[in-house]
């Protein structure tokens, strides 16, 4: 077994990045299949660098898909419906049994034995990169192929989409309707500078977020996590400390990594779904999950919550099949009981807050705005909810959880520690920065960062000197966080990205 191929790595950075990028752009000139059967071996090198063997598993996992694909598209040109359903069925159940197998064999079993006392062993399953996000993408082609949403595919083009590496690892999660008809643009096969420089400023944007912000407070939350897991007793102010170091650490470490996959993709022409919206500023949970991981978020709701019913079926349903569509959201990120809670209180929250939006506008004939004041109750209330939440998240047990949840509400005392007084400085910077200052696709929005159906929940920023333009003042802000970025991974060594083993 290897080592990971990382975006904040040098290796990545200095060797795999220039040449991917200039073969893609050589070969493109020649012949564009040479261009995208390029990317798809360099996409495979990618995600096969840490284990080669795993190569296998998408291999056979892309090749089912796509002709069960192809075979819903036939059948539908054919009006055979009762077939339809059959292939896309046996299509789908291939995809769950392969991501049951990897992600939650083990999960099952364990909780078989401790329910009947059994000793059933499966041996160690190493789980594969990516499978949750490759898989739930293929399930997508799927039920699109079979609703007619997309038209005959062409097998490179599919293998390019599927294997693409800056989406590959953690998403964002990408549906083949917008991103595959990319592919077969002429036009992504031609050096743009513009592109390459959009691209290069939207990773680097990425790149500082992991490896200064997300990799430096995750040095003062990961101890905290670990003294609840053994049991000592955490004190309020290390509680909210480590709490909201994590809260800082995944949001900057998953944008982070999402800026960069949707700026090495601009570099290649291809633009990606938008997959974060400065969630932190969102004034109600039904608002965060329209801004936090985006792209699952809409998954969850057009292949499962929608498929469910919705709220077609009254609000009782409608309640029940947002519970049962956010527990399956956790279970989707880990094989753990914790993911399973974290997924539920979400959906707790989800219906508490449709249930007071309703009481509102039916009893308080409350519409419109509230004022500054309610605005900034409902924006802490909030995120102190999502904080807890990601309390649940991060443990890796319901007693440390709950070790950290009740030192947040004060029962284990006020002592004031030299590990708290060390990261407040830190938590309040990140706390500025989530909440004031313009994110990606804002300073970008000029130049198209994200595919412009996404656009409708970008907020214009009011300060236009935020905004990037190619310019000598911009050029000179970039050289010296990317040279910060990189002196700091030089220095640090690089850590792995959070998202990528879901």
């Amino acid at each position: 077994m290897g080592w990971y191929l990382q975006f904040n790595s040098l290796e990545f950075l200095f060797l795999f990045l220039p040449v991917a990028v200039f073969l893609f752009y050589f070969l493109g000139k020649k012949h564009r299949d040479l261009s995208l059967g390029w990317l798809t071996v360099i996409s495979l090198i990618f995600y096969g660098w840490w284990n080669p063997s795993y190569l296998q598993l998408i291999t056979v996992s892309i090749l089912v898909n796509y002709f069960i694909g192809i075979g819903l598209q036939k059948l539908r040109s054919q009006a055979r419906a009762s077939l339809s359903v059959t292939f896309l069925s046996t299509g789908i159940l291939f995809n769950l049994l392969l991501l049951g197998y990897f992600k939650y064999a083990n999960f099952f079993v364990n909780n078989l034995n401790a329910l009947t006392g059994s000793s059933f062993h499966l041996g160690t399953i190493v789980l594969p990169l990516a499978i949750s996000f490759f898989t739930f993408q293929q399930i997508t082609f799927l039920v699109d192929s079979y609703k007619e949403d997309i038209s005959e595919t062409d097998f490179l083009q599919y293998c390019a989409f599927v294997t693409f590496f800056p989406h590959l690892i953690a998403g964002p999660i990408c549906r083949h309707k917008e991103v595959l008809p990319q592919f077969a643009e002429n036009k992504i096969f031609t050096c743009d500078h513009e592109r390459l420089s959009v691209g290069l400023t939207i990773f680097i944007i990425g790149l500082f977020k992991k490896v200064v912000l997300a990799d430096g407070i995750a040095f003062y939350a990961t101890p905290v996590f670990d003294a609840a897991e053994r049991a000592a007793h955490i004190g309020f102010f290390d509680a909210w400390g480590g709490a909201l170091a994590y809260t800082f650490q995944l949001y900057f470490d998953f944008s982070g990594y999402s800026d960069m996959a949707i700026g090495v993709a601009r570099m290649f022409g291809i633009l990606l779904p938008l997959n974060f919206n400065s969630p932190y500023k969102s004034t109600s949970i039904i608002e965060f999950w329209r801004n936090w991981h985006i792209t699952l978020s809409r998954l969850l709701r057009d292949y499962l919550y929608f498929p469910l019913g919705g709220n077609r079926k009254g609000k009782l349903r409608g309640h029940a099949n947002l519970m049962l569509t956010m527990t399956l959201g956790g279970v989707w990120h880990g094989a753990g009981w914790t993911f399973v809670a974290w997924g539920a209180l979400h959906g707790v929250y989800l219906v508490i807050n449709h249930m007071w939006r309703d009481f509102r506008k039916t009893f308080l004939k409350e519409r419109g705005d509230t004022g500054w004041w309610g605005k900034g109750a409902a924006q802490a209330l909030t995120f102190i909810a999502v904080v807890a939440a990601w309390v649940l998240f991060r443990a890796r047990s319901f007693d440390a959880a709950l070790n950290i949840l009740q030192g947040m509400a004060g029962m284990h005392g006020f002592v004031l520690t030299k590990d708290f007084l060390a990261m407040k400085r830190g938590l309040i910077i990140l706390f500025a920065l989530v909440m004031w200052a313009p994110n990606t696709q804002q300073i970008m929005l000029s130049y198209a960062p994200t595919l412009e159906s996404y656009y409708s929940d970008i907020k214009h920023y009011r300060w236009s000197f935020f905004k990037w333009e190619p310019s000598f003042i911009w050029f000179n802000i970039g050289l010296i966080v990317t040279i910060y970025s990189i002196y700091k991974v030089m220095v640090s060594g690089y850590e792995e990205f959070i998202y990528q083993f879901f």
